[in-house]
């Protein structure tokens, strides 16, 4: 396999390379190698174990899953995206995007990126091409261990932010600086960076990613621009946070995610030239109707990712869709037709993007190879509509309906649903051994 040019020369002017892939939790893990190893990686493969995608969100093994196999190799191979240069290292360095393969060739369904280029190419069996778009919400803040985090002090004003104001120009204004940086780094690494805006929470920004079409760039956009808005906070002292919900009295960070899909002459087969849209789309609607409650595991991930879904804050806590509704579960945007679309509003942005994206286009499948009807749409305030059934509402209840449901195994490769559910069993079961200092002040005495 040989490298690109731009590759070549980023790894030339390295020491080290980090050759990494992301786990079932969409964190980057893998290892170090002199950068005069590079060739040989693109030419035969590096050796990683499987099991590094089945760790739980804290890096410990899964003993538990079926997939370790006494904690055999995979062949990591890059990706094709080229390797980029790190900012946060002593040592010039860079790293190079890989995923895992069964030393016969075959992919590994664990790794969330073959999961979604398995989905994908359904799609290109029926000549239609996804075209898809996100949207990350994120804060930054002071944070020391131990210590509640607190909002960032504004870099021009010095005084510290104490406020929301949402679509803050003058929010905009104080962070410029950082908001450079980020798009200065992301256009190194081919990220299509769009519109920033201050959001509802006090230091919360969001960046939207233009739009491509091709599901598996715009995953690896997401998990890249992650990557880049932390390591460029790190850089000025700050951090970056992508946690559904760090603050339980402000709004939660969003991961929403915009589809159409075009024919093989390139056109929107969901625009009919009418306001509704055309009834493909109402098809593919249905299908992320049908299929919402069963994948919530894949939007909302972790314990904390139930925090969000509080009513009023314009996170979806409910199943619904609607026309310009941004507190429907699916949303369709007005504007021209010609740009008719889905916006997919449940996920998270502490999810992980290849698993969100394999979701939305898994529902939009289904829906379209079953020719599903949908509900009718709702255009007033869903939160507390009295006629919809509501998403998985706490973790246990999504890892169970995950689990459970033969829908996500028609949609899923079942290596990926068995390493995901071990995963997350492990995690609960951790967190369910804790107990916080609120139940001590509350039942330590009185109880």
């Amino acid at each position: 396999m040989l490298a690109a040019h731009g590759m070549v020369d980023t790894i030339r002017s390295s020491e080290y390379v980090y050759v990494a892939v992301s786990d079932i939790n969409g964190i980057l893990r893998g290892k170090r190698i002199p950068a005069k190893q590079f060739e040989k990686v693109t030419d035969d493969g590096i050796r990683l174990p499987l099991s590094v995608l089945g760790v739980d969100i804290w890096g410990a093994d899964v003993i538990e899953s079926s997939q370790c196999n006494g904690d055999i190799d995979a062949i990591a191979k890059p990706t094709g995206r080229d390797a980029f240069p790190l900012i946060n290292t002593n040592s010039p360095s860079s790293l190079l995007p890989v995923w895992l393969f069964h030393e016969s060739g075959e992919p590994y369904y664990g790794d969330a990126r073959h999961v979604l280029r398995h989905i994908a190419e359904k799609f290109k069996a029926l000549e239609l091409t996804p075209v898809m778009a996100t949207e990350l919400e994120f804060y930054l803040l002071d944070y020391t261990e131990g210590e509640t985090p607190k909002p960032p002090i504004r870099p021009k004003s010095g005084l510290r932010l104490n406020k929301t104001s949402v679509l803050s120009i003058n929010d905009l204004l104080q962070f410029d600086d950082f908001l450079d940086d980020v798009y200065t780094e992301c256009r190194k690494l081919d990220i299509p960076v769009d519109a920033a805006l201050a959001e509802n929470g006090c230091g919360q920004f969001e960046i939207n990613l233009l739009h491509v079409n091709d599901p598996l760039k715009a995953a690896d956009d997401a998990i890249l621009f992650k990557q880049v808005v932390k390591a460029v906070a790190a850089k000025r002292g700050l951090t970056a946070t992508f946690m559904a919900k760090p603050f339980g009295k402000q709004s939660g960070n969003g991961f929403h995610v915009h589809c159409s899909l075009l024919d093989k002459n390139g056109n929107n087969i969901f625009d009919d030239g009418s306001d509704e849209g055309s009834e493909i789309l109402r098809q593919a609607v249905a299908g992320l109707v049908a299929t919402m409650s069963a994948c919530t595991l894949l939007f909302a991930p972790h314990v904390n990712s139930y925090r969000r879904f509080i009513p009023g804050t314009l996170a979806p806590n409910n199943i619904s869709w609607g026309y310009e509704n941004r507190t429907a579960a699916v949303r369709i945007p007005g504007g021209d037709t010609k740009a008719r679309r889905i916006e997919h509003r449940v996920s998270g942005a502490d999810a992980n993007p290849y698993l969100v994206c394999s979701a939305v286009l898994a529902g939009i499948l289904y829906g379209i190879e079953n020719q599903l009807t949908p509900p009718s749409p709702i255009n007033d305030i869903t939160y507390d509509a009295d006629n919809l059934d509501t998403l998985p509402l706490d973790w246990l209840s999504a890892i169970r309906e995950f689990e459970d449901s033969d829908v996500i195994h028609a949609l899923f490769p079942v290596e990926m649903i068995e390493l995901l559910i071990a995963v997350k069993k492990q995690e609960a079961k951790r967190f369910a051994q804790q107990v916080t200092n609120l139940e001590y002040l509350t039942y330590l005495q009185d109880a």
